[in-house]
């Protein structure tokens, strides 16, 4: 079976020591978790991606035509980037990732899905902040480093817990009307802004984005949680900008 645990990687960054770990459970299966922390604090697991996948699906199926330049916010585990890259219809994927040592495991593989999103060249990883990117002059910045004011069908966001539960406190003016106004300016007319939220709906957050965006919706994504023995659940805000 091997080992039950193992620290893959543990390296420090701007926002703090992030660790990459992988261990085994007997009473849950015969397979490989793994896990990232920041510090002390849990950031992910691969047990628990269902509304990680969701964001990718919710958020892409609500998109219109072909040839779709997405951006995801937050690389983690990789999930959401991979569900993305299920999508035929998708051409183009920026991963955009504040973390480095986040981005070296993924090329150098030591998670389950880098060889998959390195193998697929419609997929890039870019290095940096998505908070700052996204509030950029488009003359001079954007989310593509090499195409400063590209606009993208959609934006799919994973980074912080919540709105309100922050991985950093950096990003807490992001989640306002003039923030997320500056945002949408990276998406084409009627392109789709989604994000992921390990919390029930917020009724500030959505009442910015109903005044950004039209048909604004917050979807409820339930899981079972083996360590609870009971149902839990994420939600996926999705919302499309004016044409």
């Amino acid at each position: 079976m091997g080992l039950l645990f193992e620290q893959i990687d543990s390296e420090p960054s701007v926002i703090g020591e992030i660790t990459l770990r992988r261990r085994r459970i007997p009473a849950l299966g015969d397979r490989d978790i793994y896990e990232v922390k920041l510090g002390e604090e849990f950031l992910m697991s691969s047990m628990f991606v269902d509304a990680e996948i969701a964001l990718s699906d919710i958020g892409l199926d609500a998109t219109e035509g072909d040839n779709l330049s997405v951006v995801v916010g937050g690389l983690g585990l990789g999930y959401t980037a991979v569900a993305a890259l299920k999508h035929q219809r998708v051409s183009e994927l920026l991963v955009v990732e504040y973390l480095k040592p986040v981005i070296g495991w993924h090329q150098q593989e030591l998670v389950p899905l880098g060889k998959e999103q390195n193998d697929d060249p419609r997929h890039r990883y870019v290095h940096g902040s998505f908070f700052d990117m996204a509030v950029a002059d488009p003359a001079t910045g954007g989310f593509d480093p090499e195409a400063p004011g590209k606009q993208f069908d959609a934006i799919l966001l994973d980074i912080d817990h919540s709105p309100r539960a922050l991985l950093h406190d950096s990003s807490a003016s992001f989640y306002s009307t003039e923030n997320i106004s500056l945002m949408a300016r990276q998406l084409k007319p009627r392109g789709i802004f989604a994000m992921w939220s390990n919390e029930g709906e917020d009724d500030e957050f959505m009442a910015v984005l109903n005044e950004v965006f039209e048909d604004v919706a917050c979807h409820v994504v339930s899981f079972f949680n083996p360590f609870q023995n009971r149902e839990s659940f994420n939600t996926v805000y999705v919302a499309r900008k004016p044409g």
